[in-house]
């Protein structure tokens, strides 16, 4: 496709999304000012910003920081950690802190995205099966792109057979051919598990959600959800880091599990400071904005074109990721040479697919960011695999999208 043709398709696409735009403002608006108040509230000054040494013992920034996430997801109280360096340790941080030998850990939205594969079930590796943790899965129910749902048939039977310690939900899609999860059917999934098996914890996997809608899952119910700050919670502006909220006695299980039993989260320094983060959670409705926007309009462009996409126009987004079933593995490799090419940071790089550590396929990924790896920064990847779907999520603003959009279009 040609240039003109390319921008002309983009601009109709985007005039044609100003009813979908006009309701993602009003969600991003909704969550500016829950966090405007979780500011507010926990009275946020100058010198929170500043960095500790040594143990971090009265750490004033820390301590704020991680008071000021709690609110913002209406959790009772959360960690919070530059030192956290992926949404997996974050995650693993969540799952090892509450689960103990013995204890069963029972996944209901399918497998868990491939790079906790080893913390489940790895051998000879510190996972949850070396310390005898169980592991059981449940797939969800009409997955096939539009209605993905619970299949509260099967837990209900499984909970009443087994004390299942923990259930846990992956509210994304990761390299599924679905939409994502959400927050109303996570709220069923909770109120449902809590009816059978009152002490059965539910832990989400929260990343690409933060700040898609107005409820977050620690607000319906949920026990505690982890995610990364360089997706949608750090704005496009964190550096580093990672969270876990919820339930005040179980984040300090994690906190213990972070540092030592003895400590939690009464030390912690980073000398760095918080600066960022801070700035990270303020933009992150924004960002999240953005993104939203910049997913339909990608869906929206190559639905036009004759391929399938996810989200579709007409329903709900419950992350900020874009699926295109591309079909071939050629087309692939091309849409992501495109958006590298389009990005601001190593523009000149030619991606190609490589054997990542925790994937089970060759990945491609484009990712020119400011911030390594960054997904709430404009990037797309893919497993090289059959149906051959290319993941596009992140945009820090709509006319980066509009730009890199166009440049894909045109190599198509």
């Amino acid at each position: 496709m040609n240039r003109t043709d390319a921008e002309k398709l983009v601009n109709e696409t985007c005039n044609e999304l100003s009813e979908r735009f006009a309701a993602i403002d009003d969600i991003a608006l909704h969550n500016q000012k829950k966090v405007l108040d979780a500011f507010r509230k926990n009275a946020v000054q100058a010198r929170h910003f500043y960095g500790s040494s040594g143990y971090g013992y009265d750490d004033a920034g820390r301590e704020t920081l991680c008071a000021v996430f709690a609110d913002a997801f209406g959790a009772e109280k959360a960690v919070v950690s530059p030192l956290i360096s992926a949404g997996t340790q974050a995650l693993t941080l969540m799952l090892f802190g509450v689960l103990r030998p013995g204890d069963i850990l029972l996944s209901v939205s399918g497998m868990p995205y491939d790079t906790l594969t080893d913390v489940i079930g790895g051998d000879n590796c510190g996972s949850l099966k070396e310390f005898g943790v169980e592991f059981a899965c449940i797939d969800l129910v009409n997955a096939d792109g539009l209605n993905p749902s619970f299949d509260l048939e099967k837990i209900g039977k499984f909970l009443d057979e087994n004390r299942v310690k923990a259930v846990f939900l992956g509210r994304s899609r990761g390299y599924e051919w679905r939409n994502a999860v959400s927050v109303s059917q996570i709220a069923q999934l909770t109120d449902f598990v809590k009816k059978v098996s009152p002490d059965t914890l539910v832990l989400v996997d929260n990343c690409y959600g933060e700040f898609v809608e107005k409820t977050e899952p620690t607000e319906v119910g949920v026990d505690l959800m982890a995610g990364s700050l360089i997706k949608n919670a750090g704005g496009g502006v964190a550096p580093t880091g990672g969270y876990i909220a919820g339930k005040s006695h179980l984040v300090d299980l994690v906190a213990k599990r972070m540092t030592a039993p003895s400590l939690g989260a009464e030390i912690g320094s980073f000398l760095g400071g918080y600066l960022p983060y801070y700035q990270g959670i303020f933009l992150a409705p924004q960002a999240a904005k953005n993104a939203l926007k910049s997913a339909f309009l990608f869906a929206g462009a190559y639905k036009k074109l004759g391929y399938e996409t996810l989200p579709s126009a007409e329903g709900d987004a419950h992350d900020i990721v874009t699926s295109i079933k591309l079909g071939s593995a050629e087309k692939v490799i091309a849409f992501c040479e495109a958006v590298q090419a389009a990005s601001p940071v190593d523009s000149n790089v030619v991606p190609v697919p490589w054997a990542m550590p925790g994937y089970g396929n060759d990945v491609i990924m484009a990712a020119g960011t400011f911030v390594q790896g960054s997904s709430i920064e404009l990037s797309a990847d893919s497993p090289i695999r059959e149906p051959y779907v290319v993941y596009v999520q992140g945009g820090l603003t709509l006319e980066h999208a509009k730009l890199a959009l166009t440049e894909t279009l045109r190599r198509q």
